[in-house]
């Protein structure tokens, strides 16, 4: 007999998909009747380990979605290698109070200093407080564009791009663009400006971005509305993959 509502109270939490309520309220009955707990306080646990593992689940959602290259945080990133990397203001944008605000991150350094890593950390942070978000290259996201012009799809990809909380650009500068290449990508931080935030990752100084885009006029124009609302975090110093790779180079041969 007691198979009976045991059956319809599965069936009843699969079709309101509650899984963990699912997997968890037998064992959790038990838990509560041993200790002496009402049935108030048994559906509380219960739900809020529902609301717990569906909060996880969102979370690695919204990483998925996101892209990343590979899953890194900033409490893995070794501030001591990049010392001109400003921690506090780093360790602060990991609140995201900037996202809120629809402003901008730019990371400027040479190659290996550790931006990537930095944006990465940032964008993790970002999907852990609901927000969604988007990584991609330079070079990928001006191929994107400018295939989804050439294929008449444009304006959904605009609007995909335009809809993230925080896009991550990274790389801008290591491979020149062309002119269409370029004013499809001044024309979607455009579309962000003031409506999403935007990180930018770059190996060049602002004075030599001109040799990417290559236009004074749309060079200047870009920068006037990715600094309007600025971040900016200066990544000079030594390689920090270099030093990265020597010290576990050097901890395996310890």
């Amino acid at each position: 007999m007691t198979e009976a509502p045991n059956l319809l109270l599965a069936h009843h939490l699969k079709a309101l998909k509650l899984p963990t309520m699912l997997r968890e309220y037998d064992k959790l009955a038990r838990q509560c009747a041993a200790e002496g707990l009402d049935h108030v306080q048994f559906l509380a646990r219960l739900v809020e380990l529902e609301m717990i593992d569906r909060e996880r689940r969102m979370i690695e959602r919204r990483i998925k979605a996101a892209k990343f290259p590979t899953a890194k945080s900033l409490d893995s990133f070794d501030f001591k290698a990049i010392p001109k990397l400003n921690k506090m203001q780093t360790l602060e944008l990991a609140r995201c109070d900037w996202i809120d605000r629809r402003e901008n991150v730019i990371a400027l350094g040479p190659s290996g200093t550790g931006k990537t890593h930095i944006a990465l950390g940032l964008g993790l942070a970002a999907c852990q407080r609901g927000l969604s978000v988007g990584f991609i290259t330079a070079a990928a996201l001006v191929h994107e564009l400018m295939e989804a012009r050439d294929e008449r799809r444009l304006l959904r990809l605009q609007k995909q791009m335009a809809n993230y909380k925080l896009l991550i650009v990274d790389e801008l500068g290591f491979v020149p663009l062309s002119k269409t290449g370029a004013e499809l990508l001044f024309e979607l931080i455009s579309q962000r400006y003031e409506r999403g935030a935007t990180l930018i990752t770059s190996n060049l100084p602002f004075d030599e971005w001109t040799e990417t885009f290559g236009s004074e006029r749309l060079t200047g124009a870009l920068l006037d509305r990715l600094t309007h609302h600025v971040h900016i975090l200066e990544m000079n110093g030594d390689s920090y993959r270099l030093g990265q790779s020597r010290a576990r180079k050097a901890k395996v041969e310890a």
